[in-house]
């Protein structure tokens, strides 16, 4: 196997230098024929891709591609289309370290600024480095090059979202980049070209209100596929490396991203999957925990089930701001969701949004749970709750399940009110079984109603209604005949009613009945 390897292209794990990966024979996707694309069709861009999605790769295909280094090109497509010539470019990167205060946001600028001054072998007589500062090196770069000026930008919002949790140094950090940003606008005549890129995706109001001429490709179909890898990709340039694998299932696992067009894969994923001898794990997701979200979530009482029935217009999906952050938004921009049904309205178009893979779907709410719960190696519970389901066996079930929730620490509930929504319990019941790879489904939508809770396994289905307090979920069930959906597959059905005591803080009943299929 080891020495089977060495005889491959190698895998460019964590390389952004395209002239690096070419000349140390990397695997490389080409990406030319779509940056030739963009430079005939435009001037100034805007892309937003989640973190490690491949976009400081594609930057610097573009910085190498106006540097008029053609040779580094000779086998890939754009070689003999593009007349290459040497422009002066101003690369502009926050990608590396945290920000984590107005006069760091400010420093870093000073840094970028001199370090392009020096690569462009200018000088701007500055003896502070501010918004004049940067108009002054576009125009004396245009000065001595005789060329019109490539501005490249990398992670362009990373100082906002480094202090999303502070809202003043946030919002310090967003004025600074828009006074900065404002210079492009009024720098059009010495300007070949611009693209910026980033994670997030603010409104032009808040940051781009200088850049109302930008094109914004972040859902553009022709352009889907600039970062990442897709799934002919992975056949194809990969075929080798993922010989005797199962190709559906690395799809299942790790493909699914979708931005109006072809779904792709997280290069990340799948260079770590490779290169760990194909061992399934979250490699992307591990890179970041998500801690703002888990905050978010706990803060608004949020009802985890509803992530799978999330349709946004583009306006909700561009208007993340530091003032203003949605859930669904936020977890869009950042990867944990994504577009996988788009379709058009009276009132402009609507954009179903969905957990990407089974990476992220694992993973996030193996998080999601954990933080709700405060409960630490939860696995067992969590698998017993499964084998019993498996089993039809609801002694066990009942027995697992108490013990998971009476795991719960006691100050949970005494610094707030969360066990006194039913939301809570389901949402965390929910968790936890969407973390083991559960086919579950939430508001399960019926010609009745919605069913808090649909269990979907091979040969059985479960239907579960949760309650607080002296209710009678199964009643309910029974009552609204939510079985009726699923009597045309022709297996088992289990109607399951689940009810909790806010005084206890556990299940005090669970109540189920077998469906009559004859």
């Amino acid at each position: 196997m080891r020495d089977k390897k060495m005889k491959l292209k190698k895998l460019p794990i964590g390389i952004s230098t395209l002239k690096e990966i070419i000349d140390e024979d990397y695997v490389y996707i080409d990406k030319t024929k779509i940056a030739l694309d963009l430079i005939d069709s435009g001037k100034y861009y805007f892309l937003s891709r989640p973190r490690r999605f491949g976009k400081s790769l594609f930057l610097d295909t573009l910085r190498t591609i106006f540097d008029g280094n053609k040779e580094v090109f000779k086998d890939l497509y754009i070689y003999d289309k593009y007349e290459f010539k040497k422009y002066p470019i101003i690369y502009i990167s926050f990608a590396a370290g945290d920000l984590k205060s107005k006069e760091e946001v400010l420093d870093k600028w000073d840094e970028i600024l001199q370090f392009n001054e020096e690569a462009l072998g200018v000088n701007c007589n500055s003896k502070v480095y501010d918004r004049r500062s940067f108009s002054r090196l576009i125009k004396e770069a245009y000065k001595k090059y005789n060329q019109k000026v490539v501005i490249l930008v990398d992670e362009y919002d990373k100082p906002i979202l480094d202090n999303i949790e502070n809202t003043q140094v946030a919002t310090e950090a967003r004025e600074i980049l828009k006074d900065f940003y404002s210079v492009i606008k009024g720098s059009d005549e010495y300007l070949k070209f611009v693209f910026i890129t980033g994670v997030s995706k603010f409104s032009k109001v808040s940051l781009f209100s200088g850049l109302n001429n930008i094109n914004d490709i972040t859902l553009n179909p022709k352009y889907a596929t600039i970062c990442g890898y897709t799934q002919n990709d992975i056949e194809r340039s990969f075929a080798k490396h993922l010989e005797g694998q199962d190709f559906d299932k690395i799809q299942n696992w790790y493909n699914g991203y979708k931005f109006l067009g072809v779904g792709v894969y997280n290069p990340f994923d799948i260079l770590l999957f490779i290169s760990n001898d194909f061992i399934y794990n979250n490699y992307w997701f591990s890179t970041a925990t998500p801690t703002f979200l888990l905050k978010i979530i706990e803060k608004n009482n949020y009802f985890l089930p509803n992530l799978e029935n999330i349709v946004k217009d583009e306006m909700m999906l561009n208007s993340f701001d530091v003032d203003y952050i949605e859930l669904e938004t936020l977890m869009w921009q950042t990867g944990y969701l994504t577009i996988y049904e788009h379709y058009e309205t009276l009132k402009g178009m609507r954009y179903r949004l969905t957990i990407p893979n089974q990476e992220v779907s694992v993973s996030i709410m193996s998080s999601f749970a954990n933080f709700l719960s405060k409960i630490n190696n939860s696995e067992l519970q969590q698998e017993g709750i499964y084998e019993a389901l498996l089993a039809s066996d609801f002694k066990k079930f009942e027995i697992t399940f108490k013990s998971l929730f009476g795991s719960i620490p006691y100050n949970l509930f005494t610094k707030n009110k969360i066990y006194e929504y039913e939301g809570y319990y389901v949402s965390l019941f929910y968790a936890y079984l969407k973390a083991l790879g559960v086919n579950l489904i939430g508001e399960d939508v019926t010609n009745k109603g919605r069913i808090d809770l649909t269990i979907k396994l091979d040969n059985i289905i479960y239907i579960l209604e949760f309650k607080i307090d002296g209710t009678d979920p199964l009643k309910q069930i029974k009552d609204k005949k939510y079985h009726q959906k699923y009597l045309s597959e022709n297996i088992p059905i289990y109607l399951v009613g689940i009810e909790f005591d806010t005084i206890d803080r556990n299940i005090s009943k669970i109540e189920y009945e077998k469906v009559d299929l004859d």
